[in-house]
């Protein structure tokens, strides 16, 4: 699946979210976010999951858009940022279809547990795309998530 949303590089919405906000949970946007997921990878010595962590929302602006609830705080959210970001870099022959993975895959451990709560038919969709990743890509996506999140931040709110 993959967002209907495809904010162009000068919306308010891409150029907020890449460098001021994101949501709750990340402290910055998305650029700081990643520099610093590349920094925990790089202070863990996990160098296989560099490019992986450059990449991995790349798509996250482009898909920013913002819920009833998002107005409140002047948030964003990012529906299927993950298969955006994929879909930009599928086709880029000098990246590795592990880090492709990696990055299409990355927040799918988490999908998996909200989807689980609150729309079955996802995640029995998000389920099956888990069964079939090898047990090593499977560890790697949980470790990744971990060097995701310590690059969020403290929350906001």
């Amino acid at each position: 699946m993959i967002s209907e949303v495809n904010n162009s590089f000068f919306s308010k919405p891409y150029l907020n979210s890449l460098f001021f906000i994101q949501n709750n949970w990340h402290q910055h946007g998305v650029l700081v976010h990643t520099m610093r997921v590349v920094y925990h990878c790089f202070k863990a010595r996990e160098y296989k999951f560099i490019t992986a962590a450059i990449l991995h929302d790349i798509g996250k602006p482009a898909v920013a858009h913002q819920k009833v609830e998002d107005i409140k705080y002047g948030e964003y959210s990012f529906t299927d940022h993950e298969e955006k970001s994929y879909q930009i870099i599928k086709n880029w022959f000098f990246i590795s279809e592990y880090t492709k993975t990696i990055v299409r895959y990355h927040y799918l451990v988490r999908d998996i547990k909200k989807s689980k709560k609150e729309n079955f038919s996802r995640y029995e969709v998000k389920k099956s795309i888990w069964d079939s990743l090898s047990q090593d890509m499977q560890n790697d996506l949980e470790i990744f998530l971990l060097y995701d999140d310590l690059g969020k931040g403290k929350k906001r709110r």
